[in-house]
């Protein structure tokens, strides 16, 4: 067990060593009686959720936008009066 946990920290050391400069992290800490959970987001993450989340988005509102417009053409329709 004593081995398991050593080679864990050695390779905590590693990643630690490995880092080339210092790299800013947002760190959120949740806290109760029993858990404690540290969160820390990478900076480059935002970037990467961006280049994701932007085509599925657009594409999302493009579509709403084009459906929103069809019913709002077709309820116009069909409830003006004599028309």
């Amino acid at each position: 067990m004593s081995q398991r946990r050593e080679n864990y920290r050695a390779a905590l050391r590693r990643e630690q060593d490995d880092v080339s400069g210092p790299r800013s992290t947002k760190v959120t800490t949740l806290q109760s009686r029993y858990v404690r959970v540290t969160v820390e987001v990478d900076p480059d993450l935002q970037s990467d959720l961006t280049r994701w989340v932007v085509r599925p988005v657009s594409s999302v509102v493009l579509v709403g936008t084009t459906v929103l417009r069809t019913l709002v053409d077709t309820v116009g329709r069909v409830t003006r009066p004599g028309g």
